[in-house]
């Protein structure tokens, strides 16, 4: 079978992204999904993304860890889809669409999608760390000498040790400014750290504001692929209206011949 993809990138985190409007792909094929994310034996990414018809939305999305199992919200892929439906012509400028932790509200202007995020009603703060669910769960921790740090060593630590084998995304901080902080993350699906983690730096901006790191409803954040922007509003001790912000590129397309 010859399988026309897409490969886009929000702020370094990568995807392959199908046009699944005519339910062409095997969505129960895990060993091809981590095939095509295959950095040596496929095109390389860290998750596969299906574009689907929706009755109560513009368009849904169906996302696939790099591994090939099906997963919880990716809001970097987010945007990427957003930005792949904006360029078929499903929308103009503003896009609603499903995903598997509810509908999401979006906007494009040019390279750059502002997504709306699910919110979020609890920030759990530790002794050394916070944890919360924005979309997928994740473990905020502050470090110093964050660009020396061993991610891959202690997220998988935490990662396996502290939260089993459904585990929980990491996330290492540092601030760099009142409103501004450096963030890498550990995925898991991927097994290592990615350039960027949309839902990952989410939470990195509610549990910094929560923690008093930060009074700014309007954070900025650096990582490996670029920088995001998330903005937030706090009532009754929940956070809502929590928009994503970054630019979602368009690398190269293709066709790649698959054995299903």
């Amino acid at each position: 079978m010859e399988l026309q993809f897409f490969k886009y990138q929000g702020t370094g985190n990568d995807f392959v992204i199908i046009d699944n409007r005519q339910q062409i792909f095997p969505k129960n094929n895990t060993k091809l999904v981590a095939q095509l994310c295959d950095r040596r034996f496929g095109i390389g990414a860290d998750g596969l993304i299906l574009l689907e018809n929706d009755n109560m939305s513009d368009f849904k999305m169906v996302y696939y860890n790099s591994d090939g199992a099906e997963a919880s919200m990716c809001g970097n892929g987010g945007r990427c889809l957003v930005a792949f439906a904006h360029y078929l012509g499903v929308f103009e400028r503003e896009a609603k669409f499903n995903a598997v932790d509810g509908l999401h509200y979006a906007t494009i202007d040019g390279d750059v999608v502002n997504l709306k995020m699910v919110d979020v009603d609890k920030v759990h703060e530790k002794q050394n760390h916070s944890f919360l669910d924005t979309g997928s769960p994740h473990h905020v921790q502050l470090v110093k000498e964050l660009e020396k740090f061993d991610v891959q060593k202690e997220g998988k630590k935490l990662r396996y040790g502290l939260y089993g084998q459904s585990g929980s995304n990491i996330n290492f901080v540092e601030q760099t400014n009142d409103d501004t902080f450096d963030v890498r993350t550990y995925e898991r699906g991927v097994e290592g750290e990615t350039y960027s983690c949309g839902t990952g730096v989410t939470a990195v901006a509610l549990a910094m504001y929560e923690s008093g790191k930060t009074t700014a409803n309007e954070v900025h954040i650096h990582t490996i692929g670029g920088n995001l922007t998330i903005a937030f509003e706090k009532k009754d001790g929940k956070y809502s209206n929590i928009f994503l912000k970054g630019p979602a590129i368009q690398v190269f397309k293709g066709t790649i011949e698959c054995s299903i």
